[in-house]
């Protein structure tokens, strides 16, 4: 009779099954973070894959309502919470010294690593050249969510130069919303019947309103937050709770100006961040809550495990409409993107780079610039424009009939081919980390290595360690004068 009561649907299951993960990695986190060197990522996508509809069938979002725009809306905030954590989290001023180095990796090697990509799938798919831009642009930005896992604190990430790991940060927050640019380049081609018109809305609309406003915007708004969180703490109007719950709020709120405001969100909420805690202040009143750790495990892995379950593996097949799509192309094209897109141009312009030391240093940053959840959102919002020319998809891919026009190709092309992209480059850098203490690990000398494998605490050869940790931190002095302010 009790058994008769009880009504597992896949939502409840999903309900006992994700915290049951989590539960778990937390238990085990600084054995698996540091003694396996994996991040939660791949572990994460792993287990949405073998709960979903291709193996168990546990579960099954598409079964739940949950639509694109669903999923478009999940990107997004998680997204903008990560690139808000970011400016929150890099050292007090950081950009008066640092902007030339993150400069140089925002304009040529993001220009670079768009064309390169571009032209991949316009050889590997045999697409038009609008198209091409388009899906090269999706796969243009590192994104902040795996970035973060790859360089958070753990036994490796100390063991590289903290301005690496700060200028792959920086970079990261900022070129998902710089991306925007390119994106809309092959929009503007599909989009729009005369070329005029197409450079017209790219200017005015996409680099004027959405980049320029959204980044001012967003540093107004954090400077605006730091000054008010300033006022009611000095007269103890706020708890210590408060602080916790003001760096979610101002994070969903940047989000919320810029997607109202048809600004980039991401933009807005990176400035955001970086505008509140820009002198360090709000740092130092926080420096023992781990709030963006608990961030990163509770989102960021859900998140993952959600992509996992959700992934449509019937398109990665050749159908009617895209009858290119095929596992060997992909695989291909995957190889292609990882090896060419960010490595070669870092390489080249490491001179001008000033916060990249050695070449073994701009082979660490070209390698790493994952591509992960912010690709997912600019395939949706590609879908979005290409469908509706609004940020709004259809809440399911329209049927398309033949003679098949080249938006049709676009929209059924630009989804599969960030999806597997997104699935590779989450496998290859989330498990770089423990490929590369392995390697350290046989690289020297028998009497020299860790008793464990790939124990190793000191820092990665071929890499400046001094004044590579901190020189970017306020001192101990402009600590007490900014507490005291």
């Amino acid at each position: 009779m009790v058994w008769e009561q009880i009504e597992a649907t896949p939502a409840h299951l999903t309900y006992l099954i994700l915290p049951s993960f989590l539960i778990t990695y937390a238990l085990f986190s600084r054995f698996i973070r540091d003694r396996l060197h994996l991040s939660e990522p791949p572990l994460a996508v792993l287990l949405g894959i073998i709960l979903g509809p291709f193996v168990l069938n546990v579960i099954t979002p598409r079964t739940w309502g949950m639509e694109d725009n669903i999923m478009q809306e999940l990107t997004r905030v998680i997204v903008g919470i990560q690139c808000f954590a970011v400016g929150l989290e890099l050292p007090k001023f950081y950009f008066g010294r640092h902007w030339r180095s993150v400069a140089m990796l925002l304009v040529p090697v993001m220009t670079f690593g768009w064309v390169v990509s571009s032209l991949c799938v316009y050889s590997v798919f045999n697409t038009t050249l609008p198209t091409a831009l388009i899906v090269g642009a999706c796969l243009t930005p590192t994104d902040p969510v795996l970035a973060a896992n790859v360089l958070s604190k753990s036994q490796f990430s100390g063991r590289v130069p903290k301005r690496l790991k700060d200028l792959l940060s920086a970079e990261s927050a900022c070129n998902d919303g710089v991306s925007f640019p390119f994106l809309y380049v092959g929009l503007a081609i599909l989009t729009n019947s005369s070329t005029g018109a197409a450079v017209k809305e790219w200017f005015l609309i996409t680099l004027l309103w959405q980049c320029a406003f959204g980044i001012s915007i967003g540093v107004f708004i954090g400077h605006c937050a730091n000054r008010v969180l300033r006022f009611s703490e000095s007269r103890d109007y706020v708890g210590r709770a408060t602080f916790v719950v003001f760096y979610l709020l101002l994070a969903i709120l940047a989000i919320g100006v810029g997607s109202t405001l048809g600004s980039d969100d991401f933009l807005v909420a990176f400035g955001a961040g970086y505008g509140f805690a820009r002198d360090g202040w709000f740092s130092i009143k926080t420096k023992t809550t781990k709030f963006p750790d608990i961030v990163d495990l509770m989102l960021n892995s859900a998140m993952f495990v959600y992509f996992g379950a959700d992934i449509q593996w019937t398109q990665f097949m050749p159908r009617d409409v895209t009858p290119s799509i095929t596992y060997g192309r992909l695989f291909g094209f995957l190889i292609l993107i990882l090896l060419f897109r960010r490595i070669p141009i870092v390489l080249a312009l490491k001179r001008w780079i000033p916060d990249i030391k050695t070449y073994r240093e701009a082979l660490f940053c070209g390698h790493f610039g994952p591509m992960g959840v912010g690709a997912l959102f600019l395939a949706m919002e590609a879908r979005a424009q290409l469908e509706t020319k609004s940020s709004m998809p259809l809440p399911e891919p329209p049927k398309h009939h033949r003679p098949y026009s080249e938006r049709a190709k676009a929209v059924e092309l630009v989804w599969p081919i960030i999806c597997f992209v997104v699935l590779g480059s989450t496998m290859v850098h989330g498990l770089s980390v423990a490929a590369i203490s392995v390697g350290s690990h046989f690289s020297r000398k028998e009497g020299e290595r860790a008793p464990l494998l790939g124990a190793e605490t000191d820092g990665l050869g071929g890499m400046e360690h001094e004044g590579g940790g901190g020189e970017s931190e306020p001192s101990d002095e402009e600590d007490n004068e900014i507490q005291s302010d």
